[in-house]
């Protein structure tokens, strides 16, 4: 018995000794950045025993590839795993590219990871990476990064899988769940440290009557943090279908008013429309005055003028964005002096087929409860009105209009796991529960964009609703875009495209680019803002 035994073990330390060591790979699901010189395709993890090297790594590119749009694709090496992570199944040891790191967003940091190999502009489906780097005994990290041309279309797709990891002459075994994944392209518009600011945040994105793409934002200078702070509206333009964009205009800020230091007197938290009639671009922010440097959403109280309440301003540009209005004050028109705080969306508004013009809002009441409902203009901008609230205990909300003279107000719910959704008939007078509220939309707590294609505006000759968010009910991860077909009603999963699978903070803005493309403006795992545009035919296969 005990000779069985003694040759069972042998025969097993013989198997371990020369059974071939296991590869595995996670690709990653984020947008590949063509400003940046790194984006992470594949994470890769080799467990190796002592004295092992890995001569060489191949990777296979899809057939629809353009390989004259890529750069150069090259193999990092991370180094090792602590002691206390081993067999936890990870993937990377540190963040290789930073998000948040001014000067280095858009390229790997060496510190973290050393090129191995480079193969510029490759002409083969097939790229061998060569190695011959020794491995430490246990966990090893690899990444592949791919760095694409400046003038690589947004609208081109990139698929690609690793097919042969060898270590010591031998073949491994690959273990992969996620082999073939489409990666989009996209366009980091903004990124920690632009024009000397630490953070953008809270997009919102239009398309003019000329076809440019307008894109605003917060400019926070100092930090992150919300309102009050020092934060000025910014505007990313493209005319090229957001493959460029053009250097970024401050359109609102308050700077030293009253003698206050600018970061008393900051203004944020955008929505931008465009009035189809007249061609009119206007911009809503709240500016917050004098609150000491504290939290406006606390801040803010009951009154109409600005030593104690936010204020709701707006700008307007009659020259599709390349200039601006000085700030105008609309607080007495809307806002009910026993409300703390008045603010708009954020993201964008609408302009209606009868040519109204509506925002979607948020007010904190006399109760200290939020609320969201919809200001409108039917004299194109000149005055506007709010009447009643959709929903109480909501906040940030989109508006479509999704048959004439019936709009759709869809919002964040603080009660959390799914969005609010309500209509009206009599722009927000009276309001009806919709049918999907609660239940179609799942969230994290977090704003959301929602869009109506029409089916004339659109090459499938369908209506279309479209809507962005982070998919999930817990963290803000998983960006992804959603369709309907019948007005809301159902949002089916087979429409799902999932661009963003990194946390962030979750933000996002669509808006139509052509008959054929939906962009969208979002607080991206890669950059503040990134900018993608996918075909409708992608969405809806």
């Amino acid at each position: 018995m005990k000779k069985k035994i003694l040759s069972l073990l042998l025969i097993l330390s013989a198997t371990s000794v020369f059974a071939a060591d296991t590869t595995f790979v996670k690709e990653t699901q984020i947008p590949i950045l063509i400003d940046r010189q790194d984006n992470v395709l594949f994470n890769i993890r080799v467990e190796a025993k002592e004295g092992e090297v890995l001569n060489q790594l191949k990777l296979q590119l899809g057939n629809d590839v353009k390989h004259s749009d890529i750069r150069a694709l090259k193999l990092y090496y991370a180094g090792t795993n602590a002691l206390q992570h081993v067999g936890k199944n990870t993937f990377a040891p540190a963040q290789y590219i930073s998000r948040e790191v001014p000067g280095k967003t858009r390229a790997a940091n060496p510190s973290y990871s050393i090129l191995i190999d480079e193969q510029a502009k490759p002409s083969n489906k097939e790229v061998t990476f060569a190695c011959d780097k020794a491995l430490y005994p246990g966990e090893n990290f690899f990444w592949v990064s791919l760095e694409m041309k400046p003038k690589a279309s947004l609208l081109n797709t990139i698929t690609a899988k690793i097919t042969e990891v060898v270590v010591d002459n031998k073949k491994t075994v690959i273990d992969t769940k996620s082999n073939g994944k489409i990666h989009r392209l996209g366009v980091g518009v903004r990124h920690a440290g632009d024009d000397d600011a630490m953070a953008f945040r809270i997009p919102g994105m239009v398309t003019s009557n000329k076809g440019t793409l307008l894109g605003v934002y917060d400019i926070r200078y100092n930090n992150s943090a919300d309102l009050q702070e020092y934060v000025e509206i910014g505007l990313s333009r493209s005319t090229d279908k957001g493959q460029t964009w053009e250097k970024m205009r401050s359109i609102m800020a308050f700077d030293t008013d009253g003698g206050l230091p600018k970061a008393q007197n900051g203004v944020g938290d955008p929505a931008i429309l465009v009035d189809k009639k007249t061609g009119t671009i206007w911009v809503v922010a709240a500016w917050t005055h004098a609150m000491g440097n504290q939290r406006a959403w606390w801040s803010s109280h009951p009154g109409m003028d600005k030593y104690t309440t936010a204020q709701l301003v707006m700008t307007k540009s009659d020259d599709d964005g390349k200039t601006w209005s000085k700030p105008i004050n609309i607080t007495k028109q809307v806002k009910d002096p026993s409300w703390y705080f008045l603010l708009q969306g954020p993201g964008s508004g609408i302009s209606m087929e009868d040519g109204t013009l509506v925002f979607p809002i948020q007010f904190i009441d006399a109760t200290r409860v939020p609320n969201a409902g919809v200001m409108y203009s039917k004299d194109h901008g000149n005055s506007w009105k709010i009447h009643n609230y959709a929903r109480t205990n909501t906040t940030e909300a989109q508006v479509a209009e999704v048959e004439p003279g019936v709009l759709m107000l869809n919002m964040r719910d603080n009660r959390g796991g799914s969005r609010a959704v309500a209509t009206t008939k009599d722009l927000g007078k009276t309001w009806e529960k919709h049918p999907s509220s609660r239940s179609a939309l799942q969230e994290p707590v977090c704003m959301a964009s929602l869009i109506k294609v029409g089916a004339k505006e659109n090459v499938t000759g369908k209506q279309i609703m479209l809507f962005s968010n982070p998919n999930t009910t817990k963290g803000r991860h998983s960006m992804t875009i959603k369709a309907s077909l019948d007005g809301g009603l159902t949002w089916p999963k087979a429409y799902d495209v999932l661009l963003d699978e990194g946390g962030s903070w979750g933000y996002s803005s669509l808006s139509m680019i052509d008959s054929e493309t939906v962009g969208i403006f979002y607080e991206g795992s890669t950059a503040h803002m990134v900018f993608q545009a996918v075909k409708l035919t992608d969405i809806l296969k």
